[in-house]
């Protein structure tokens, strides 16, 4: 059941058509930085595993074999690393996919305001970030803003976030810091879960041997 749950977050925060739409976009031969979905895979692999280890540790259970439940605590030790490893790549990484997607979001939209190759690719990019964020301009590049580009490019109901401070930078923090503490989540009840796990199946292995003895 754990493993079900861990799954569907996981395929839930992968298919989240917000994150979709912007970090499939392509700036000419350029991708948007997709770093984020490494964490998702993750939790991804680790859902569908646990579901497997757990019928295999039921099953051990029910049989009674040592065999399969020293199997079962060998995977989970496994996964239990797996689990650690994200989250060190998530904690080291946290910051760095926002600023990398807000860089990708400051070129396109610097090559659609200086009209440079390419500029009618770059003023689509802009407008996916616009309408999926609900946002308009950057930090960076806001007071080089026209009433023709505004027209443009922006959302007539976003206009008033420039005079709100509500930026594409500042969205692009909420949306990855947001989804990334979902992710912390997940990764922690996964991590205390398989802790019980393992010391359940230890003591089913003692309990084994024991009435084996006897």
């Amino acid at each position: 059941l754990a493993g079900g749950i861990i799954l569907g977050v996981a395929l839930w925060l992968r298919h989240d058509s917000q994150t979709t739409n912007i970090l499939y976009l392509q700036l000419g031969d350029k991708q948007a930085p997709n770093t984020f979905y490494v964490g998702i895979y993750i939790l991804i692999a680790v859902g569908a595993v646990m579901m497997f280890v757990g019928f295999l540790g039921c099953y051990g259970a029910i049989q009674e074999s040592q065999c399969l439940l020293g199997t079962f605590f060998t995977c989970l030790v496994i996964l239990f690393a797996c689990e650690v490893a994200a989250g060190i790549w998530g904690f080291v990484n946290k910051d760095q996919i926002a600023k990398d997607v807000k860089q990708f979001y400051d070129q396109a939209l610097q090559q659609a305001l200086m009209g440079e190759s390419d500029a009618n690719n770059a003023k689509a990019v802009v407008k996916t970030f616009h309408e999926t964020l609900d946002c308009c301009g950057s930090d960076i590049l806001t007071a080089t803003f026209t009433p023709l580009w505004k027209d443009e490019l922006c959302r007539k109901d976003a206009l008033k976030s420039l005079f709100e401070n509500t930026n594409c930078h500042k969205k692009i923090d909420e949306l990855f810091s947001g989804k990334l503490y979902l992710i912390g989540i997940a990764a922690v009840v996964v991590a205390v879960i398989m802790i019980f796990e393992m010391i359940l199946s230890m003591v089913l292995c003692c309990g084994i041997r024991n009435s084996s003895v006897y």
